[in-house]
């Protein structure tokens, strides 16, 4: 597919998804690397159209300079979102109460401290972007490591072979102490994501570098 192509695929893409404002996002396409760029009312939308771009066949890669310019009157106090986070933390049972600290300066949330599992890192980020007058999360959540880790390099690929939609012989994985780094071929960005939560499924595991290459 040529880039002018595949940008009018992605145009068309943002323009169907109805959550999305696409008419101040703009597109380029390099050799199916596409940025993004312009700007939207809320940091739920940018998030959404990332993984919107993500999943249009022939994308390589994202670059995202989109920016999160509130509506008028949309703004917040930082204490008020601050509070709002913790309330909404609180309440999602896949959390930890209390294990999560919360800062927030000028919109921009940060969450730190310890959880168990990366479903759970997921999840408070997945809680907190869609909160009123949130324009950006950084995710400082790490996990607490684990005594007993097993074969964390034989249980990853276990995990591979699992999946219907991977080919685990095209996918290598290295452990060293409690990081994975997973080399080798996918076919789609899809494909990435789901050998990244395989590896991130094993206990033990405190971080996963993906090198893998779509192809």
């Amino acid at each position: 597919m040529s880039d002018l192509s595949l940008r009018n695929t992605v145009l068309e893409a943002l323009e169907f998804q109805p959550d999305i404002n696409a008419a101040n996002i703009g597109v380029a396409v390099d050799n199916g690397v596409v940025t993004l760029s312009g700007h939207v009312s809320s940091f739920a939308q940018k998030i959404s159209a990332e993984k919107i771009v993500k999943s249009v066949k022939g994308v390589r890669a994202v670059a995202e300079e989109i920016q999160v310019r509130l509506d008028k009157g949309a703004g917040t106090a930082d204490d008020v979102i601050a509070n709002r986070v913790l309330n909404i933390l609180n309440w999602s049972s896949d959390l930890p109460e209390g294990d999560i600290k919360v800062v927030v300066e000028n919109g921009w949330v940060a969450l730190e401290g310890e959880v168990d599992w990366q479903y759970q890192r997921e999840a408070a980020e997945r809680a907190v972007f869609k909160l009123s007058g949130v324009v950006g999360v950084k995710n400082r959540l790490t996990l607490r490591p684990r005594a007993d880790v097993g074969d964390i390099q034989r249980r990853i690929e276990e995990a591979l072979k699992r999946s219907a939609e991977l080919d685990a012989k095209q996918i290598h994985v290295k452990v060293d102490g409690d990081v994975v780094r997973l080399d080798g071929k996918v076919h789609l960005w899809s494909q990435r994501r789901l050998a990244e939560r395989a590896a991130w499924s094993v206990p033990g595991v405190r971080e996963v570098n993906d090198h893998l290459l779509l192809a």
